[in-house]
Parts: structure tokens; sequence; C-alpha cells
């Protein structure tokens, strides 16, 4: 097998913040860029040479795309296989449509996870009011309800039993199923969390594997609030998730960038959530504190190049900034205070060019060095803090 050498043109189906960052590593390397994407002013716009409008489903355009490329990647998993059967007639595809159906529907990827031996927690599946009812009664009426195809960034999932109410746990479900839009989910048993982390998998065509080591993340209401590397847990546990991530790469046969995210339980288990095909913001920090940066490696990988080095230069941490900075307590805009943020040693400011501010939606970054990963979590949040200063 060749390698697709720099000069060439990759094709990115997703132009959101991923597909940018992507996007401008693969140009470093002197690879010439195209996205998809349903907005002609997405995020990577302004850093590729070709942008094709096209619905995630637009198999016309994903053809159009792959046409005048040499290799094909992804930035989002909401692509329908079709796009991706459109777009191999002309050029690799990495990953490729096998893999993507799996992971796309939650409910066929915590199947294929269970089924190969890896570790899950309780979970059902259900396609129906009723099915939905009766598997938050048999995992204890504490669960998270999330919806099988779609969702993002904690949209299209639902909680249940965590909170005093006076609607049953059943009236709750029932109020889950039609907020979902009545179709089918998971239902998975709440987990008694000591902490989250996350792998990052490497793997070229050609059989070569590198693991990142494990970030360690934290979460509010679904969505990634601060993430860092490395994660600063035992050596027996990161030893674990180590294995346990190139383990589900290895039975993929994995082509580019495979993301796991895991719980670590109160009791030491470690459990598989969720996986993603492509780099993820828990590895928005590699660029710091990595000799390579997930970016670079996704390249790297899908042009079958020698892997980099994913050793640990210094520790380094990153949080999200979400639209909510840019509203004010009236919906009015602001203006975040960088400038504040950014006289905080050792941080760097990361935007993504999206001209709309929404609550919940990730605008940019913060990312911040340390003498040690907690260093750099503090320094982190600190800018973040600083952000919403008055002027």
């Amino acid at each position: 097998m060749s390698p697709i050498l720099p000069g060439s043109t990759i094709g990115i189906l997703g132009g959101g913040q991923l597909g940018r960052m992507m996007a401008m590593a693969a140009r470093s390397f002197g690879y010439r860029v195209q996205v998809m994407d349903p907005d002609p002013s997405c995020p990577a716009r302004f850093v590729v040479d070709a942008c094709f409008e096209g619905q995630w489903s637009d198999e016309r355009a994903a053809g159009d795309l792959a046409r005048g490329c040499d290799v094909v990647t992804l930035e989002i998993e909401q692509l329908s296989l079709a796009c991706l059967e459109a777009a191999v007639k002309y050029a690799p595809v990495r990953p490729g449509a096998a893999m993507l159906g799996i992971i796309q529907d939650r409910i066929l990827q915590k199947n294929w996870l269970r089924d190969h031996g890896f570790p899950v927690g309780d979970y059902r599946s259900a396609t129906s009011e009723q099915e939905l009812i009766t598997a938050i009664r048999e995992l204890g009426g504490k669960c998270f309800i999330k919806a099988a195809k779609g969702g993002y960034d904690g949209r299209g999932q639902a909680k249940v039993g965590f909170t005093p109410t006076e609607a049953s746990v059943d009236e709750q479900g029932a109020e889950a199923w039609r907020e979902l839009g009545s179709r089918p989910v998971i239902v998975e048993k709440a987990v008694n969390l000591d902490c989250e982390v996350s792998v990052m998998v490497a793997r070229r065509p050609s059989g070569e594997t590198l693991s990142f080591p494990t970030a360690r993340n934290h979460h509010v209401n679904q969505i990634l609030v601060w993430s860092v590397i490395p994660a600063g847990i035992p050596p027996d546990l990161e030893k674990r998730a180590q294995e346990l991530a190139c383990g589900i790469a290895s039975q993929f046969t994995l082509e580019g960038l495979l993301a796991i995210e895991m719980f670590v339980s109160t009791d030491g288990n470690l459990l598989v959530n969720e996986l993603a095909p492509r780099p993820h913001n828990s590895y928005h920090a590699s660029e710091r504190a990595c000799v390579t940066s997930q970016f670079e490696q996704g390249i790297r990988a899908v042009c079958d190049l020698p892997l980099g080095d994913v050793s640990v230069v210094q520790p380094a941490a990153i949080v999200n900034l979400l639209g909510d900075l840019w509203l004010d307590v009236d919906g009015g805009q602001r203006v975040p205070r960088f400038d504040l943020a950014l006289a905080v040693p050792g941080v760097r400011l990361h935007l993504y060019e999206k001209h709309t501010a929404r609550k919940g939606r990730k605008m940019g970054h913060l990312s911040a060095v340390g003498a040690t990963s907690d260093d750099s979590v503090a320094r982190v949040r600190e800018a973040e803090q600083r952000l919403m200063q008055n002027s």
C-alpha cells in the first residue's frame, strides 16, 4: 500500500471546527484540502481550497468532493452511509462505512461492544414508549436516555430519576420519549462515577497503531467543560484504558482516528461509554501537550504516513467556550474579555470563526499548559472566569 504524499488532495466530509483544525494540520504538510458541509460558511471554509455545499445525505455532493481527492476522511458521524459509498467510488474513505454504520447507531454500537467482550454499563434498547418505561424500571429508575441516532453535545439526550419531582418515573419516561422524538432510544443505567476518561487511537492502513496518553474529562449536562492530558490516573488504570482502546481499534481494523470515551466507576471498573471515529473534543489539548496533535495524527493516519510521537511534552488542559459567553443576561450580544483571559500565563485562545453565538454552541476553546495536570486545569479555568468579567 502506497502512502498518499504531501501535494495530494484530502477531502473531509464535514467542515465544522474539527474539519477546520484537520485542514490546518494538512495544509502545514502541503496537502490541498476540500470539505463538504451543509453550511457554505462553515468554520473550515476559510482555510480550505474548496467547499462543496451538501447535506449529510447528499450523495452527489459527496461524490463531487471525492472525485477530486486522493483520500477522504470525516469529522462527523451524522453522514449517511450512502454518502460514504458514493465517495469511495472515487477515493479511499477512512474510516469506512462498515465502521461508521455501527458507531452512528448507539444501539448497534453498544451491542457491538458487548458482543465483542468489551465492558459496558447496564443498558436496554427501546423502540416504543412502553419499552422505554419498562427499561427504566428494570434499570432501577436512574437512567440516561439517548436517541439511537443523531444528537451531539448533550442534544438528543434526557435524564430520568436524578432530581426530586412530583412526576413518577413512568411519567418522566413518557415525557422523555416525546422529547426525543418518539424514536428508538438506548436507556443506560447511571454509573456511580469516580471520573471520566478517554483515549484517542490512530491506525494507518498498513497497520501501525498508536494511542495517545489518556485524557481526563469533566462534563456538565453531557457537554464537555474541560479536559486535561495526561489524565493523572493510577498507572494500572492508565494501562487498562490504553489496552481497552487499542483492542477496540484493532477489532474494527481502524483506518484513521477513533476516540473511546470511558467511565471509571467508584468501585474501579472501566466501562466504555461511546465511540467517535474522528478527532475529539477531549484531545484538543494534544496540540499543547503532545509532540504530535490529534489533528496531525489524523492526517498521517488516513494518508498512511508514519504516525507521529504522542509523548507528553508538558501537561495541558482545555476549556470549551460556549455561545452563552457571547450573550448577556437579557439575550443581547457581548464580547468576552479575551484580553483578560490571555493575561494568564500559558493560556492560548482558539476560536472557530462561527458567525452566530447560541446557547450551548461550541464557539472555541482556551488551552493552558502547566507544571502538572491540575495546574494546567487551574490556569485554564482562571482564564475562563476572566472572560466573564465586565468591561
